[in-house]
């Protein structure tokens, strides 16, 4: 199925551990820089893992009035900051014409305000189980939609307002909703951001009890390591991408900067497992043929993969069997390329942030590394182009991003070069 009309992208903007802002952002990303460093914002030292992919430099007062940041749980103020970068790129709050009640919010998130539920119980229990000392900001901190509902006040959007949740998929979910309302003329455009402030003693704790993290600390440095014989798990990482997204009618009228286009999607279920993908990837691959034939490029003329690639022993060699699936021969032509290495797993900013790094991959023609793989496991091959290491330069044209979430949720994500 093709879809009814054009849907393109004009604006992002970031926070994350690689850049606080789309210019060093993209600076990082292109020289292989790793995000990763030693837990600060606990005593990690009883943690089996007790580093992370922090945001360097945040301080909220730069951005928000001290009662905001009162209100905020941290994933909702990474959430609001890489919004506003959006929205200031695009241009879309200039125009003249704008019809407010035709630009909607979808806000994603996987666990959302789990700190602020982390402090308002610890506080309750110190303060003998007095429910006096509940915060009454306490609510709206923890809710995920929290953040479309507030992005939609700070700049009076009166369209469609919601959020998605579904684990690591759940903002690449937001992008696909945003283009399916875009088709049904529910929108003319639509903000979409996904955040996640996940480096705290719950976030941490509970993914070393299901043994999904890199436990590295001896070379902690090096521990995201997609591909690589030696990997453990997964570095946790925290920040936010936001996309403005619009119509191609609507975007041409406004005269906007257009960045690139969505040329297809698709989504689907494992119904394997709740944490582990199926080890034969058989509806990721259904997955990914769906994309293609979505964007109408059934000859798979695609130059870049950007794989989801966490780093685990059984996730990567489940997508890269999936891709020599799809892709055949063809896949040692085309280059592959895994940027959790660099800014460790976002969990649900995942989609919005491995989305922009496909849109900077278009408009800077070339393919961001997969940095810290010294030994690729021979379960993966050593025929495939990986991009170890640096950059390279290619003429891109087409985008594969996908994104997968526990639960078995899968999504994929076609962005094409954009012209006139």
């Amino acid at each position: 199925m093709k879809f009814l009309k054009p849907v393109v992208i004009t604006g992002y903007g970031v926070i994350t551990p690689i850049g606080n802002n789309i210019q060093s952002f993209t600076n990082n990303l292109f020289l292989g820089k790793s995000g990763i460093g030693s837990i600060t914002k606990f005593d990690a030292s009883k943690f089996r893992t007790q580093f992370a992919c922090e945001v360097k430099n945040y301080q909220p007062e730069d951005f928000f009035e001290k009662k905001e940041v009162r209100k905020y749980d941290l994933f909702t103020q990474y959430a609001l900051v890489a919004t506003k970068e959006a929205i200031e790129h695009s241009g879309l709050l200039n125009y003249s014409n704008l019809d407010k009640e035709k630009v909607g919010v979808i806000s994603a998130s996987g666990v959302g305000g789990v700190q602020t539920f982390q402090q308002e119980m610890k506080t309750y229990y110190e303060q003998a189980k007095n429910p006096r000392y509940f915060n009454p900001f306490f609510v709206t901190k923890m809710l995920i939609d929290s953040v479309a509902g507030y992005v939609s006040i700070q700049y009076g959007l009166k369209g469609l307002n919601f959020s998605t949740v579904s684990a690591c998929a759940s903002s690449a979910h937001a992008i696909i909703s945003a283009v399916q309302n875009i088709q049904l003329g529910m929108a003319d455009a639509i903000i979409v951001a996904g955040s996640e402030a996940p480096i705290h003693e719950a976030g941490i704790g509970s993914f070393n009890a299901l043994r999904a993290l890199s436990e590295k600390n001896d070379n902690f440095e090096n521990a995201c390591r997609p591909f690589d014989k030696n990997r453990d798990g997964f570095v946790m990482g925290e920040g936010a991408g936001a996309l403005v997204i619009e119509s191609l009618e609507h975007a041409q009228k406004r005269g906007a900067n257009i960045l690139a286009e969505i040329s297809g999607y698709a989504m689907n279920a494992d119904a394997h497992h709740i944490t582990a993908p199926s080890p034969a990837g058989e509806m990721i691959i259904k997955n990914m043929q769906q994309a293609l034939a979505n964007a109408q490029i059934l000859n798979k003329p695609i130059d870049f993969i950007n794989t989801h690639a966490t780093s685990t022993p059984i996730g990567d060699i489940a997508e890269i069997n999936a891709l020599k699936t799809v892709f055949g021969k063809d896949l040692s032509s085309i280059n592959i390329s895994a940027p959790k290495s660099m800014t460790g797993h976002l969990l649900g900013a995942a989609g919005v942030t491995e989305s922009i790094i496909s849109i900077l991959a278009i408009q800077y023609q070339q393919v961001p590394p997969t940095i810290n793989t010294k030994e690729i496991d021979e379960q993966i091959g050593m025929d495939l182009n990986l991009t170890l290491g640096q950059t390279q330069k290619r003429n891109i044209k087409y985008v594969l991003n996908n994104n997968f979430g526990f639960g078995g949720h899968n999504t994929s994500l076609i962005f094409k070069k954009f012209t006139n």
